[in-house]
């Protein structure tokens, strides 16, 4: 079939999971859009540094250059031999009825599609500390960009505070770099680490990877602490109070903090496709619902970390899963699955294993002081939710219309777990009850002018 004939597929995001669903529409003798906010594909996980930057592959990606190299060397194949269309450097900031709204350097174009596979990730999931809006306090995820994509530190004496893969990853990642990393806090205990061992032997190799890079810490690495307030002065921070898991007091001067509590899934624009959504109560965060393939409904596939919260292996497959997915619901030959399902189950027993034992810090959360700022983009504080907890009834989007909370820039990605977290203390519910902010497109920040055509 000639490609003017083709169905027109759109797969937003070019990072593990959305290279294999290309490559697998490909494979069938289709010619996908791939629709991406760098610019070149990767992801977040396969960041690629810019031209005639000097680290090696093994120096960024450490045991999984190999694998990077992979993905990038086949979807820059793919697109060069043009049986792909990379837009590049592009966001998609709305869906509806069928089309795309996506924001490039000519501004705003909408792009009608008859699939969709939205493969978007995962960011940071951060949790409100007292004096974290001040400047010098980053997410994890930003202070890893910065190293990969620049090979700098964020910050000349660091701490790395929260709990999950990442927090030892980016730290084992700095101290390798040479950065001065003075503190790597933990608020999962040993105890809590340990309940999820089980699990985790599903992917013993990645297990013990992750013990070998906890080694590389030494005595920075703290488990069990509870985080008192991040201090600053007029430039920025300055020191991490923290409590060890004796309960002692202690001080570690610093001035740049990390922060992160493994990951939150990019659902956006899922939630604008006219997803459904189900809270998951261990990862303690909405996720849009799908089959075991990536089917959402309406045409609509959603592969990765946007989905499953399964790392770059599980993007991989999920990839695969949702383009055969796609291929047989247009009545085209799909590649078997089988073995991908079953590898997926076992990806799914370890991530948690992941959240039982680097869980979110729900009663830390719940014990902010009502000073504490929560939503850094409106400056919205514990007590401002509590007070809109109380007028609002509990539900989730009655305290956003009331405090302002998840209005600003990043729309809730950083603000919303907490200030649910919040309102359901305040309610005496879970935070599933409360229900969760409505995504409003635009998805992302752009300029009036991108939405000024010429007549």
């Amino acid at each position: 079939m000639s490609q003017a004939l083709s169905p027109r597929i759109m797969i937003v995001g070019a990072g593990p999971a959305g290279i294999r669903a290309a490559a697998t529409l490909v494979e069938a003798g289709l010619h996908p859009v791939v629709i991406d906010e760098g610019q070149r594909a990767g992801g977040q996980i396969y960041r690629r540094p810019p031209a005639g930057f000097t680290r090696t592959a093994k120096q960024l990606y450490g045991p999984e250059a190999a694998k990077a190299g992979a993905l990038h060397a086949l979807f820059d194949r793919l697109a060069e031999e043009g049986r792909l269309t990379h837009c590049a450097a592009s966001s998609v900031i709305a869906v509806h009825e069928g089309r795309l709204h996506v924001l490039g350097e000519s501004g705003v174009q909408v792009i009608s599609y008859d699939r969709l596979i939205l493969a978007t990730g995962a960011s940071d999931r951060v949790a409100p500390v007292p004096g974290w809006q001040n400047a010098g306090v980053y997410s994890l995820g930003a202070a890893q960009i910065a190293l990969k994509a620049q090979g700098v530190a964020l910050g000349r004496r660091i701490v790395l505070i929260g709990s999950g893969p990442l927090l030892t990853l980016v730290g084992a990642q700095l101290v390798k770099a040479g950065a001065d990393v003075a503190a790597v806090l933990d608020t999962s205990p040993w105890h809590q680490q340990m309940r999820g061992l089980w699990k985790l032997a599903a992917r013993p190799f990645v297990a013990m990877r992750g013990l070998v890079l906890r080694a590389r810490l030494g005595g920075r690495y703290h488990a069990g602490v509870a985080l008192e307030r991040i201090e600053a002065d007029g430039t920025g921070v300055t020191a991490m109070h923290w409590r060890d898991a004796g309960g002692r007091e202690r001080l570690t001067e610093c001035d740049m903090i990390g922060m992160g509590w493994h990951l939150r899934a990019e659902t956006h624009l899922a939630d604008l496709a006219g997803c459904d959504f189900t809270y998951d109560e261990q990862w303690r965060q909405w996720l849009p619902k799908t089959d075991r393939m990536g089917r959402a409904g309406n045409g609509v596939y959603l592969a990765g970390d946007g989905v499953r919260l399964l790392g770059a292996d599980g993007a991989e497959i999920a990839g695969c899963l949702a383009a055969a997915a796609c291929l047989a619901d247009l009545g085209r030959p799909a590649p078997s699955t089988g073995a991908y399902l079953r590898k997926l189950a076992r990806l799914e027993r370890f991530a948690r294993g992941l959240a039982c034992a680097f869980p979110w810090p729900a009663a830390m959360v719940r014990a902010l002081p009502d000073d504490a700022v929560v939503c850094r983009c409106e400056n919205v504080t514990a007590g401002s939710i509590g007070e809109g907890a109380d007028f609002g009834g509990g539900e989730a989007n009655r305290v956003k219309a009331l405090s302002r909370v998840g209005m600003g820039r990043c729309q809730g990605r950083y603000c919303q777990l907490a200030a649910v977290e919040l309102v359901a203390g305040q309610a005496g519910c879970t935070p599933g009850a409360v229900g969760r902010f409505r995504a409003q497109a635009p998805v992302r920040p752009a300029p009036i002018g991108a939405f000024l055509r010429d007549a």
